[in-house]
């Protein structure tokens, strides 16, 4: 995702604290990112900003593909946390496979594809299609849900990785943080290169018809 922007500023700004921030933001795994949004589109915003989305544009050395698993992968049974995530945003699946591979080790995160036809806000604390694709939704073990940077600090906490959004506990960093994180949740999907959102619900409704109206669901 497009959270490897707001990693990069929240371990700017806590470098000192952790010096673990500068191995991460050299490492050209985390930069792999490549926005197909015009940079123009971004003039509107403080400079600094500008130069964060220039910085992570220019570090892109691979074009952006699905990585959606087309097999579902085997889900742990006492998991403590539940990561609801956009299997069609390319981004988005760079981070949670990612999070994938480092929770074959720990078990505690159960992914959950809002894309997938199988999904089920009944299941998902009544989290509809529409609210969980404004912005990264993740549930506790105990119910209670958390968004934004703090969905990314609670799972990341959970593989091994706390260390990279420990600083966006205190404030200001907390606010600054979360503040990217809007923007970039506000034009992920032109980012991306994918419809608006109402397109993208619009063409669930009529998928959703036609599966209603005959026995075999294919589109």
């Amino acid at each position: 995702m497009a959270m490897a922007l707001t990693r990069a500023c929240c371990c700017t700004l806590a470098r000192q604290r952790n010096p673990l921030c500068s191995s991460f933001l050299r490492n050209p795994h985390h930069q792999r990112i490549r926005f197909r949004q015009p940079l123009q589109s971004f003039k509107s915003y403080p400079a600094g900003f500008q130069r964060r989305i220039r910085a992570i544009h220019e570090a892109a050395v691979e074009p952006i593909t699905s990585n959606k698993q087309n097999e579902p992968l085997p889900q742990p049974q006492n998991w403590n946390i539940k990561m609801l995530y956009d299997g069609d945003c390319p981004l988005c699946m760079r981070e949670v496979n990612m999070l994938r591979e480092r929770n074959e080790s720990y078990g505690t995160i159960k992914f959950v594809d809002i894309s997938s036809d199988e999904y089920s806000p009944e299941e998902n604390q009544g989290l509809d299609y529409k609210t969980v694709m404004g912005r990264i939704h993740a549930i506790l073990s105990d119910g209670t849900v958390v968004t934004d940077v703090e969905a990314f600090r609670k799972l990341y906490e959970q593989v091994g990785l706390g260390w990279v959004y420990a600083v966006t506990k205190y404030e200001p960093i907390a606010t600054i943080a979360d503040a990217i994180y809007s923007v970039w949740a506000k034009y992920r999907l032109q980012i991306t290169g994918r419809p608006p959102l109402e397109a993208i619900l619009d063409t669930r409704k009529k998928k959703d018809e036609i599966c209603n109206n005959s026995n075999a669901c294919k589109m």
